[in-house]
């Protein structure tokens, strides 16, 4: 549904229904005052909202958070996961249930600001399919997970052509068929940055300030930040490939030139009885084995790193298993 405004260009109407997704992992005490103020925010901006809690195998009582929220607020729905599938496996699960016309996913400890979301919506009545957010200012990083964002944004612009920008998060806003899209490519181990950046449609973005966690540390490691670079570096191109590709023509040219010298210098030797234009060569020989040798078993591993994610593929495991004590209509 569309207003036509004076100026002849079209405004969406309000979302029918706005999905709020949010992952939680062990939230426990900062989950009331997430669906407090969420709750707060989101009935003025759509007929009517619902806020989808994806518990990922939490380990304190969050779970039962959720079963005495729900049922003093009939909006809040949750899903449990069997285990801690990890971050994005869990923002997979709640977009695969998310029932909105409209869909942001965010995070459930403060830290994405929920008073962002007028502005959000606003946006996407404009005639944006997706807004996403970019962290304003570095401070919000320490010094270690800055450079190593840095580093990886780089490395994933260059070999994928995204538009990725340092302090992107996972606070975004989907059109449903921006959702319907993603949801129906068949790749298990999707990477929702990149992939929401190469499907297209209308974006646009916007900055915000890091909230104050209420509650809790922070969840997200070293570990999950390097997985998530690997995995934007070989989920969207083959040029690590391509580059030992390049470098092995240009190497064997090189050992072919090096042969032609090495015979030219022989004969000469041999015509000349100058022994000193054909040294042994033994120390640059090893020298070359050894670096050859070590390019080749990292070309192996890089290849080994495609082969294993096919193989992943290839066995068709879910991305997700929603626990037995899960609700069975979330």
């Amino acid at each position: 549904m569309t207003q036509l405004r004076a100026d002849g260009s079209r405004r969406r109407s309000p979302p029918k229904l706005l999905s709020v997704v949010a992952p939680a992992f062990n939230e426990e005490e900062g989950l009331p005052r997430f669906v407090q103020e969420v709750g707060a925010v989101a009935v003025s901006l759509a007929d009517d909202y619902e806020i989808l809690v994806v518990d990922d195998g939490s380990r304190d009582k969050t779970r039962e958070v959720l079963v005495t929220l729900r049922a003093g607020e009939p909006r809040l729905r949750w899903l449990g996961l069997s285990r801690n599938f990890g971050h994005q496996a869990a923002l997979v699960a709640g977009l695969e249930h998310a029932r909105g016309d409209v869909v942001i996913t965010m995070d459930s400890d403060l830290q994405h600001p929920p008073s962002l979301l007028p502005r959000m919506v606003e946006l996407w009545r404009d005639g944006y399919d997706v807004v996403y957010t970019t962290k304003a200012g570095a401070a919000a990083f320490s010094l270690r997970r800055r450079l190593m964002m840095k580093v990886g944004y780089k490395i994933l612009r260059f070999v994928s052509g995204l538009n990725l920008t340092f302090g992107q998060s996972d606070f975004r806003l989907l059109d449903r068929a921006v959702l319907d899209a993603l949801v129906a490519m068949p790749e298990r181990d999707k990477f929702l940055r990149g992939l929401i950046s190469w499907v297209g449609f209308r974006q646009t973005g916007i900055e915000y300030q890091v909230g104050t966690r209420f509650a809790g540390t922070e969840k997200y490691t070293f570990r999950q930040l390097l997985h998530l670079v690997t995995t934007g570096v070989f989920s969207f191109t083959i040029l690590p490939l391509r580059l030992f590709t390049g470098f092995g023509v240009t190497i064997a040219l090189l050992s072919m030139l090096y042969g032609v010298i090495a015979v030219v210098a022989g004969g000469i030797a041999l015509a000349t009885d100058n022994p000193a234009l054909s040294p042994p060569g033994w120390a640059t020989l090893t020298a070359a084995i050894t670096f050859l040798g070590g390019i080749q078993l990292i070309g192996i591993g890089l290849l080994g790193e495609y082969i294993g994610r096919i193989y992943d593929e290839a066995k068709r495991r879910p991305t997700y298993v929603i626990g037995a004590s899960s609700p069975t209509e979330p």
